[in-house]
């Protein structure tokens, strides 16, 4: 048998973007927008989408990487508050290695005439699957397609 780890990571990210509350969360709420901007780099080929926005509604995303690993994100939405605040679980595999669970919160708060993000998440990396940075860094990205999203 081999060895069982966890290891922990927590990151904070912030962006304003220029954007009312209610719009920026119809970003995260809508399929069809969130489709826009929460994908993977090019090289990635979407195998599989579904998102039921509610409590207890489930999101899946399962896509096949260029070098042929089927990255699959699985969450499950806890709290939501509209315009304000969305909490959901997920766990990541790479093809069939179940490589974290993750908890994130997603604040939205009125700034001026737009909306202050702030997302903050929690980590478990599971039996040597050594993040480095990546999820932060993936989220990054997001955040940064959020924001193109919200301007085009």
């Amino acid at each position: 048998m081999s060895a069982r780890s966890a290891v922990h990571g927590t990151f904070a990210l912030e962006r304003v973007y220029d954007a009312a509350p209610a719009r920026v969360f119809k970003a995260w709420a809508d399929p069809a927008i969130k489709a826009r901007w929460f994908v993977a780099p090019a090289d990635w080929l979407q195998l599989e989408r579904s998102m039921d926005f509610r409590i207890g509604g489930t999101e899946r995303l399962r896509g096949r990487k260029g070098s042929g690993i089927v990255s699959t994100f699985d969450s499950v939405y806890h709290d939501i508050v509209p315009d304000q605040r969305i909490i959901y679980s997920y766990d990541m595999h790479l093809d069939e290695r179940h490589i974290s669970v993750s908890l994130a919160t997603v604040e939205l708060k009125a700034e001026g005439a737009g909306t202050r993000v702030v997302i903050t998440e929690q980590g478990a990396f599971l039996d040597g699957y050594d993040d480095g940075g990546s999820r932060e860094r993936g989220t990054r990205i997001l955040l940064d397609q959020l924001g193109g999203a919200l301007r085009g």
